[in-house]
């Protein structure tokens, strides 16, 4: 027979996901009863009357709040334990700059813990579920669901390195490109914010997109050089740094930006060769694991072997 405290407890969880779901059917489902005028003018006078915006944005019951009521103080002290374990709340968010993403350090953290709960979950299945995992010790039981709620947060942090090292990576070799044209676009008469416009509008590269940004900034008041350095620290590029503080630099004295701009451009074409040659060395040296570790013994083996059974059966 079931425990009355467990039957209880199982069905207030059913019950309320019974209800969280006929809330969630009934907010999406159209209005039985017949509408009223103020439900058919407030449409049309959306532009001149406030109160109209305010009245048709209430059209459905959502339960989110709800659930947000109940749940936001032990979401909150949980995400503050995550910030407090994790910590450097700057290098997420310039690795959140870098990846592209326009979410928020809080949003981020958010999701990590959402992952941190997802494992936290399946931990706790697979100790409750698996067989052999209730003959283990009562430690290693208590411990598995704490490591897989922390290996969810770690992944999705290594997911956000992972896709912000790979969108710089695009960006240091779009570099080159974007600087000769540029360079084109300047030598042609036109100036370094028409070449960035020009750029932006005829590429559709990460670089280009940063580049899109400074100009929008350009155009509502922020100056060139500001808003290129913004660029710069927020992404965090060795190489894009360089070339910006030439580039601010030769802007302030005046200097030719065409040549500053080629040479740039031939620095970071060396740098990208350099960079090559590095990977190059570091797959030569990686493709001699599998012939000194598996083919060569595996050769010796097939050489020697025969031998080794000819001797000992005296043939």
């Amino acid at each position: 027979m079931v425990p009355v405290r467990e039957s209880i407890a199982w069905g207030l969880f059913c019950g309320s996901v019974l209800g969280v779901g006929l809330w969630s059917l009934a907010s999406v489902m159209p209005r039985l009863s017949r509408p009223r005028l103020v439900d058919r003018v407030a449409p049309y006078v959306l532009d001149v009357s406030a109160g109209a915006r305010a009245y048709t944005a209430r059209h459905h019951v959502d339960p989110g709040p709800v659930l947000g009521i109940l749940f936001a103080p032990l979401f909150g002290r949980l995400l503050q334990s995550l910030a407090a374990l994790t910590g450097d709340s700057e290098g997420t968010k310039r690795r959140l700059d870098q990846a592209g993403s326009h979410w928020r350090v809080d949003q981020f953290r958010a999701e990590q813990l959402v992952y941190a709960l997802v494992g936290f979950a399946i931990g706790v299945v697979v100790v409750f579920a698996v067989p052999s995992m209730r003959g283990m010790p009562l430690v290693l039981q208590v411990v598995v669901p704490p490591t897989l709620a922390l290996s969810g947060a770690l992944a999705r942090d290594s997911m956000l390195k992972r896709a912000a090292n790979t969108r710089l990576a695009r960006i240091e070799s779009e570099l080159p490109t974007v600087l000769e044209f540029l360079t084109l676009s300047l030598s042609a008469g036109e100036g370094i914010l028409d070449s960035r416009r020009r750029v932006s509008a005829a590429s559709s590269g990460e670089l280009s997109r940063e580049f899109a940004g400074v100009v929008q900034d350009v155009q509502v008041g922020i100056p060139s050089a500001t808003g290129l350095n913004d660029l710069s620290r927020r992404l965090g590029s060795t190489p894009l740094t360089r070339c910006i503080d030439q580039v601010t630099s030769a802007l302030d004295r005046g200097s030719p930006l065409t040549e500053v701009l080629r040479a740039q451009a031939q620095d970071a074409r060396d740098d990208s060769k350099r960079k090559l040659l590095e990977i190059a060395g570091k797959k030569e040296v990686a493709m001699l694991v599998p012939l000194v570790f598996l083919i060569l013994p595996m050769t010796v083996v097939f050489a020697i072997f025969p031998g080794i059974f000819v001797l000992q059966t005296g043939f």
